[in-house]
Formats: C-alpha cells, structure tokens, sequence
C-alpha cells in the first residue's frame, strides 16, 4: 500500500464548485428559455404553449393528484392548460410562469373540492396486487392527511419521479424549502405510518 498525500482543500473543492456552477448555469439557461417560450406564446405561438404543456403537465398533475383523486386529476390538467392559456396576457414576468402555473392548479383543485367531495383513489400507476394496492391506498390516505406544501412536494417527487431541483424550478419554491418539505413530509408520514400500523 502506498501513502498519498492528500489534496489541498482548495483542490479539492474545485471541482464540487465547477459542477454547481455549471448547474447553476444550467438553471439560468432553461429559465431564460422558459421565459422565451413563454414570451413566445404570448405573441400567440401555439407550439410554445405546446412545448410549455410538455415540460408541465406532469408537474401540474402531481400538484393537483396531492389534493383529488387520481381520475379527476387526469381530467383537471387540461382545465389547468386551457385556464392558462386564456390568461397567459396577463402574467407580466415570464420567469414567474412556474409558480404561476401552480399557483393556478392549487386553485382549480380547491375549486374542485367546492363542487365534488373528494374519494381516495390510487394513481394508475400503482401496484396491482390486492395487498400493494391496500398499501399504496393507505400511504394515499395518509399523504393526503399532510399539509398541503408536503404534500405536493412528495407526490411530485415519489409518484411524478421529480427531483428535488426540477420540482423547485417547476413550482417556483427554492431548492431550500423543496429540500425543507421533503424532509418533513417524510417524517410526517412514517410518524402517521407507524401511529398507524402500532394503533
């Protein structure tokens, strides 16, 4: 076995720093591109709406699967596009469309409660057999019993599969409360899994 010296500090943060820089750079490259199709579509470019549903609709869908059920959420994400798209002159900051996308989601789904009481219903995705499936409706149930900002920032990111920087970046929230939400909403369940489970 041979002895190495180890690196200096400066060395080896050099490259951790250039990565997160190039991330960053990243970040700023698909928010000036979002902005430009946004920019785009309210000239009245329908293609970069298109391409706008394309990078949203899976967000959109898990905001508003965190708060009805799995059927209606289907159904409510075109309600979201088209309430979008009809109000799309109206957003002054093209870099403040994700948040104001969700922020227009979170509205629909409360108005959807206001017309139809909501039932428990597993996404489509989940698993088939009867005790995965009795499993995945109880974690549901109790996903949907959390505070609302922990419960779209889990199912974002364990049924839509988002990271945690994609789910910032899509919904407006900083890297720090997605980070933030996640830690607590886990917690938050499995405290509720095991009341559950010893109750």
């Amino acid at each position: 076995m041979t002895w190495r010296r180890p690196e200096p500090a400066a060395a080896r943060g050099a490259e951790p720093a250039a990565a997160a820089a190039d991330a960053d750079d990243a970040r700023a490259a698909r928010r000036a591109e979002e902005a430009a199709l946004v920019r785009a579509a309210q000239a009245g470019d329908r293609a970069a709406f298109g391409r706008l549903y394309e990078r949203y609709a899976r967000v959109v869908h898990g905001l508003l699967l965190a708060r009805v059920r799995a059927a209606s959420a289907e159904d409510l994400v075109q309600d979201v596009f088209v309430q979008a798209l009809q109000r799309l002159a109206d957003l002054r900051d093209p870099q403040a469309f994700p948040g104001w996308l969700a922020a227009i989601a979170r509205r629909r789904a409360l108005d959807h409660h206001r017309r139809e009481r909501p039932l428990d219903e597993l996404p489509g995705d989940m698993p088939a057999t009867p005790d995965g499936a009795e499993e995945a409706a109880r974690v549901l149930s109790l996903l949907r019993t959390l505070p609302a900002a922990y419960r779209e920032t889990l199912v974002l990111r364990l049924v839509e599969g988002l990271s945690g920087p994609e789910i910032a970046e899509r919904t407006g929230l900083t890297e720090g409360s997605v980070r933030v939400n996640l830690h607590r909403g886990v917690r938050l369940l499995r405290e509720r899994l095991g009341v559950e489970e010893r109750g």
